[in-house]
């Protein structure tokens, strides 16, 4: 019996599961997407140790204050498998992050990911970034590095996970949080594009394992099939809020994610003010009614799971409002008055829900 050589290098490596070959042939398929988002203080190419940023231009701010986010696309991430469609997965994942940074006026300036992936398909993997960087010219920020790393035995081979990080920057006398909100500020609600990637664990629970639904059933109400309205990119609300930063007197905004409107707006109220909302103010999407109605989910979880229409929120003085409804319709994003702040010593810092949502039955 003749005894083989073991492998050796990058064949030894291969034969463990990582294809090396694979990993080179990625890299050049999104080299050109990356470069889409690059800026002029960017320094270098794809394929360093490091990211860098020429900082310099900080050097006008009196007082800048750095800002950084970190976040994923959670489980929408098996819809994008299940339907293998991957540049969009990659969209949500940067919406997820620079809108954290945006809500204390920080203007985004880098960002970098990171693709954990059972395999390496090139271009799959390309496609993804595609959706990175689309969002990223979508935000105004450039996509400076990233890792994706394969790991073969601990994921399923089409199975993957994308996360990243951005940097941003705002002057420290511009800062917007809590501690500018007044009572008589009202709430200017705008309109999420559908789910965004917050509650899928929910929704895949309830529509895909409980009722039984497949993605590509055509559902009357949603106009559309069932992954087409899953796989809906998340909205970029960074350049119009930061328009509202530079052109209004705007107060607090509070990006809504995990947690639904009424945890995220809490976690920018002071602690003597409380906001009320009127959910007659607007209709969500269909398939917030679609995930109530046929999951038999209550009101209050569907609330604290889904933004249920509303992404983001700024809090506005009043005489500000029509001003602020008119640069966010500049931007093509519809927004609304939806409720007011006031003051509330029994209740400070809470926020509350009143009314219902037109069209919905109980």
């Amino acid at each position: 019996m003749t005894e083989q050589s073991p492998p050796s290098g990058a064949h030894a490596y291969a034969a463990a599961g990582v294809d090396l070959e694979a990993a080179d042939k990625a890299i050049t398929l999104m080299k050109g997407w990356v470069e889409k988002t690059s800026s002029p203080e960017v320094i270098g190419s794809l394929g360093g140790f490091a990211g860098l940023y020429d900082a310099s231009a900080l050097t006008r701010y009196t007082q800048p204050i750095l800002a950084t986010s970190t976040d994923g696309a959670g489980t929408k991430v098996a819809i994008a498998q299940a339907m293998d469609i991957h540049d969009t997965i990659g969209f949500d994942l940067v919406g997820m992050v620079v809108d954290d940074l945006v809500v204390c006026g920080a203007e985004p300036l880098f960002m970098t990911d990171y693709i954990a992936c059972g395999r390496v398909e090139p271009e799959r993997i390309a496609a993804i970034v595609k959706g990175i960087a689309e969002a990223c010219v979508e935000a105004g920020c450039s996509l400076i590095g990233g890792e994706t790393a394969e790991h073969p035995g601990l994921m399923e081979p089409d199975a993957y996970d994308v996360a990243g990080a951005a940097t941003g920057v705002v002057e420290a006398s511009h800062l917007l949080g809590p501690g500018r909100v007044r009572p008589g500020d009202v709430v200017v609600a705008m309109a999420s594009s559908g789910l965004h990637s917050n509650g899928y664990s929910l929704v895949r629970h309830v529509l895909l394992e409980q009722a039984g639904w497949v993605l590509d059933r055509e559902v009357a109400e949603l106009g559309r099939t069932l992954g087409e309205e899953l796989l809906e990119p998340t909205r970029i609300y960074t350049k119009p809020c930061l328009a509202l930063a530079a052109e209004t007197g705007v107060h607090a905004m509070a990006h809504i994610t995990g947690g639904g409107l009424v945890a995220n707006l809490a976690r920018v109220m002071p602690e003597e003010l409380s906001a009320t909302l009127d959910r007659g103010t607007w209709v969500p999407a269909p398939i917030f009614d679609v995930v109530r109605r046929v999951g038999a989910v209550s009101q209050d979880d569907l609330e604290s799971t889904l933004n249920c229409g509303v992404g983001m929120v700024a809090l506005v003085p009043a005489h500000d409002v029509d001003r602020a409804l008119a640069t966010l319709d500049r931007f093509g994003v519809h927004a609304w008055a939806a409720g007011e702040v006031g003051l509330d010593a029994e209740r400070g810092g809470e926020v509350r829900l009143t009314g219902q949502y037109a069209g919905w039955s109980a």
